[in-house]
């Protein structure tokens, strides 16, 4: 059947079995956002960090609170997660990311600054859009540690069971 009905006319043909004509998919003309210096901002979240993101057109430099890539994020498999949006976008070293992050380990904080360039880059290149969403990377992962229940020694393990 059909979702939506434009008008009473429609309705009764949906209501004989006929169906009603398929409204035409509207194309979103997404405009860049960007502020007065010619960045665009965006909030990457991931377990329990949060990073805030600004990235402007450059050398493909990218400070994290204040440090180096390469210093902030030691391990080669937390800078290749950082360099996954430029890849798949097609924009490696175009683009200059200064992030704050806050909360977490290193490898949840790297998580929230590739969310987050994600999304600045959607913002700042509405084109990109497409690329991003296809590889997943504009989807907030949720997964988050369990909490600990009452009675229980972890989230789930349970304490040695003694029959005797």
């Amino acid at each position: 059947m059909v979702d939506q009905v434009n008008s009473l006319e429609d309705l009764g043909k949906v209501a004989e079995g006929v169906e009603a004509p398929a409204a035409a998919p509207v194309a979103i003309n997404r405009e860049p956002v960007r502020d007065a210096l010619g960045r665009a901002y965006a909030t990457g979240k991931r377990k329990d960090a949060v990073a805030r993101v600004w990235i402007k057109p450059g050398s493909g430099k990218v400070v994290v609170n204040g440090k180096e890539m390469s210093v902030y994020f030691a391990r080669p498999v937390l800078q290749m997660i950082l360099r996954q949006p430029f890849q798949v976008a097609g924009v490696v070293d175009q683009f200059d990311v200064m992030a704050t992050v806050a909360g977490g380990g290193l490898s949840g904080q790297a998580g929230a600054v590739k969310h987050g360039v994600s999304k600045a880059l959607q913002l700042y290149d509405p084109t990109l859009r497409a690329a991003l969403k296809a590889a997943g990377f504009l989807t907030r992962d949720s997964r988050v540690v369990e909490r600990k229940k009452y009675g229980k020694a972890k989230a789930r393990k349970s304490f040695q069971f003694s029959k005797r």
